[in-house]
This record gives C-alpha cells, sequence and structure tokens, in this order.
C-alpha cells in the first residue's frame, strides 16, 4: 500500500508525458499539412537574371564576389558567371600588377572595403604580390538569399573555326566542358551541343545551352543557326559594343536574324523556332568604355527561384527577353488564337508594341525530315538542297502596331507565328547605340502543328 501514491505519480506522469507529446505530434502534422498548402499554392511570378556575365577568372576585369553583388544589389534574382572555358573553381592566384592594369589602383582596396580585409587574401611569390580569386562555392554564401537571388554556375563554351569565332553558353554545369571543335560552324555549335546535352543526361542535371552573339566577328549566319534544329536559344540582345547588334550593310541585323532563322526552321525544316535571350555579356565593371554590366537580361516565370525550375521554365518559352522594357504579363490563348501583352508602365514613360510575323507563302517548300528533340541532337544536319537560302525566305512583317500598356493580336491563319516587341520611349539606363530605346522581346507564339 505504500507503493501506491508513487505507482499514481507515475502513471500520471505518463499520461501526461504521452498527451504533450501527442500534442507535439498534431502540432506538427498540421504545421507540414500547412507548408504543404502554402507551397501548393506558391505563385507563378517573373524572375529577373543574367546568364553571361565574366569575371577575373576569365577576361572580365572584377572579383566575382564583387560582379555578384552589383547584380544582387540592383534587384537580379539569378546569375550565371560564363567565364570562357572554365569554372570558378579551385586554388587559383593573380598578380596585383595584372588585376590593377586590368581595372585601377584602388580595386583590392574596394575588394577589402566591401568584404573586409580578412576576406582578401594576398601574398608575395619571388618578389610578386598576388590576389587569390575565390571559387563559387567558396563566395556563394556571402552573396545568395534564398528566395531573393541565387548563383549559377556556367562556362562561355569558346572555340573556333578557322577565324570564326564560336560561343556557346552551358547553363547549371556539373564540370567544365572543352570546346568540341569542328570543320565548319555548323559542324562546331552543333558538336558542341551535343557535348552539352550528354552532360545533362549523365549528370542528372538540367542544363540550358545558347549560342551567344552571332555576329561578333559576323561568325555565325542565319542560315548556320537554322540548321542546327536541335539548339533551342540564341542571343537576340547583348550588351556588347563589339557584336555589331544592327549589322551593317552586308550583314542582318541580329534581330531580323531572328525571323531568317525561324522561316527556314518552319518552312524547309519542320523544326520549332529558335528563343531568343537577352544577356549583358559584361566584362566591365568600373564605368570605363565597354560590355558593361545591367544592358540585357531574361525574366522567367516560374514558382521558385532555383536552377532547375528556371531553366524548364526557359525551354518552356514561359520567358521573355528585356533591354529595359518590363511586363506585367504575357498571356497566348491558343483557341482563341490571341497574343496578349500587359507592361508594367515607368514613370514618364509611353509605349508601343510591334507585332511581328512571318506569313505563310502560296505554297510552302518541301520539308526535310523531322529534326531530333531539343535534349537530343542527331549526327546529320536536316537540310534541303535550296532549304538554307536566306534571300529566299518571306520576309517578317509588323502585321499590327498597338500604342499603350495593354496590346493585344488576333491571329488570322496566314502567319507562321507571331512575337512582339515592346518598346518605350526612354532609352535605357546605359545605351549601347545610338537612339536606342527600351525593349522587351517575347518568343514567338501560334507556329505549333
Amino acid at each position: 500500500m505504500h507503493h501506491t501514491p508513487k505507482t499514481f505519480c507515475h502513471l500520471r506522469a505518463q499520461r501526461y508525458f504521452w498527451t504533450g507529446l501527442l500534442a507535439i505530434c498534431l502540432a506538427g502534422f498540421a504545421s507540414v499539412a500547412s507548408a504543404q498548402t502554402e507551397s501548393s499554392q506558391q505563385p507563378l511570378r517573373w524572375w529577373k537574371g543574367n546568364l553571361h556575365t565574366h569575371t577575373f577568372w576569365s577576361d572580365g576585369n572584377d572579383f566575382p564576389e564583387m560582379v555578384a553583388a552589383w547584380y544582387a544589389q540592383r534587384d537580379y534574382n539569378f546569375l550565371a558567371l560564363s567565364d570562357h572555358n572554365i569554372l570558378s573553381r579551385g586554388i587559383r592566384w593573380m598578380p596585383l600588377q595584372r588585376v590593377e592594369s586590368r581595372a585601377d589602383a584602388g580595386i583590392v582596396d574596394r575588394y577589402r572595403a566591401k568584404f573586409g580585409p580578412e576576406w582578401v587574401e594576398t601574398r608575395s611569390v619571388d618578389g610578386r604580390d598576388e590576389v587569390r580569386l575565390k571559387p563559387l562555392d567558396e563566395y556563394r554564401c556571402l552573396v545568395e538569399q534564398a528566395g531573393k537571388f541565387i548563383m549559377i554556375e556556367g562556362e562561355e563554351i569558346s572555340d573556333q573555326v578557322g577565324k570564326a569565332p564560336v560561343h556557346m553558353n552551358a547553363t547549371n554545369l556539373s564540370q567544365v566542358l572543352k570546346p568540341a571543335g569542328g570543320a565548319t560552324v555548323r559542324e562546331a555549335i552543333r558538336n558542341n551541343l551535343r557535348m552539352i546535352m550528354e552532360h545533362q543526361r549523365t549528370s542528372g542535371r538540367e542544363v540550358m545551352a545558347h549560342v551567344n552573339h552571332p555576329n561578333f566577328h559576323y561568325a555565325i549566319t542565319a542560315s548556320d543557326l537554322a540548321s542546327v534544329v536541335e539548339e533551342q536559344f540564341y542571343e537576340v540582345y547583348n550588351g556588347h559594343p563589339d557584336v555589331h547588334h544592327l549589322g551593317d550593310k552586308d550583314h542582318m541585323g541580329i534581330e531580323p536574324m531572328w525571323d531568317v532563322i525561324n522561316a527556314i526552321r518552319l518552312l524547309m525544316l519542320d523544326a520549332p523556332p529558335i528563343l531568343g535571350i537577352a544577356t549583358d555579356d559584361s566584362h566591365e565593371y568600373h564605368g570605363r568604355p565597354g560590355s558593361r554590366p545591367g544592358r540585357g537580361w531574361v525574366m522567367v516565370r516560374s514558382r521558385y527561384l532555383t536552377p532547375e525550375h528556371l531553366i524548364r521554365a526557359l525551354k518552356a518559352a514561359d520567358f521573355y527577353a528585356s533591354s529595359g522594357v518590363v511586363l506585367k504579363d504575357i498571356q497566348f490563348d491558343t483557341d482563341a488564337r490571341k497574343l496578349t501583352i500587359h507592361v508594367d508602365s515607368a514613370p514618364g514613360a509611353t509605349y508601343e508594341t510591334d507585332f511581328i510575323a512571318v506569313l505563310r507563302p502560296e505554297s510552302t517548300p518541301t520539308t526535310a525530315s523531322n529534326p531530333a528533340s531539343s535534349d537530343a541532337v542527331s549526327d546529320n544536319t536536316p537540310t534541303t538542297s535550296s532549304s538554307l537560302t536566306e534571300a529566299d525566305m518571306p520576309p517578317a512583317q509588323v502585321v499590327a502596331t498597338i500604342a499603350g500598356e495593354v496590346a493585344s493580336y488576333q491571329l488570322t491563319g496566314k502567319e507562321l507565328y507571331v512575337r512582339a516587341v515592346v518598346r518605350s520611349s526612354l532609352p535605357p539606363t546605359d545605351p549601347v547605340y545610338d537612339n536606342q530605346r527600351q525593349q522587351a522581346w517575347t518568343q514567338p507564339v501560334g507556329w505549333e502543328r
């Protein structure tokens, strides 16, 4: 009998313990359920990013974390560093003299002021002062913020055919990829694309490949880009002043090239159109002439800010390219065959939207065999004897121009596709050429079989 009070207290304590544990578990389940509900309700939104960026790891003129901080502080959401034929990995030291000659004498002081003297590593080797370049895995914790800004590892695969530069960016790599080469420009594009897609397959990652600045040295033609039907992206706008965005008397501009590529693909090769991205191709970060940051970017619609979700949205053409114009919404009603653009207006700006189309010719030339999918690169270029004659393609036309912040175009059935270019009355913050205006480029729609 003298043990009864103790047993009773023990049982009561056990009851309280299990009751409390049950309450904790139920609260935990409720929390998880709430989180899952919130997650399932995560809205689609636009994320701003640049996919073509250079640092001291190749021919840029600032430290990578300084470059990343520049973008993060200006409301970018993602940034891919894409130095030439290298990933920012491992131990690398750079002579201080070279650092200062590329930038200026105060660059290391600014570096210390930004990240602290303990962060900046220097040494002297045989009387030569050096600064350590930090790899991405070491500094990303200083600049990334969950749901706000992420870094994506990339590379500009810089190949060459004769004197023609063939540059392609690969975004979200797990290892560096060496240029694959080729006997012709088209073969080099295809070989490098095949290598990138094989890396995607073996690494289990979403990887994006795009062709850079085709008018750099006028190396890549519309016919070249049309023929490699597996390539899904090219730079319709690149902010580097030396890439001949407008073309010249003997070469078409980069944007008119877009419509020639897609006319060839749709009329002659039975292939999907190529999509246009914008980048700034930044190298210069100190206010001097050159390829400065902030001139071109993509706006990607996704629920989540991760490399995988962003790249999937890009591959699904759920994005637009911009040099300053911001869009609230882009909608293409596939049943009504209607494209509608909503502009997010800036103070003091007015807007015009050009709807651009290539019209179907009365008789369509015979198409070649069906191309491979975008994630599998074939060994043969699908062509016909006359399929890649740029001059024979029907010209693109402005089928409607609409002023205001909302613009719509109803397809008539005569169009191979339609795309929109929204033009602001305001110049870009940092123009590249005379009389430039802020623009946004939407992707071709209405071409689906």
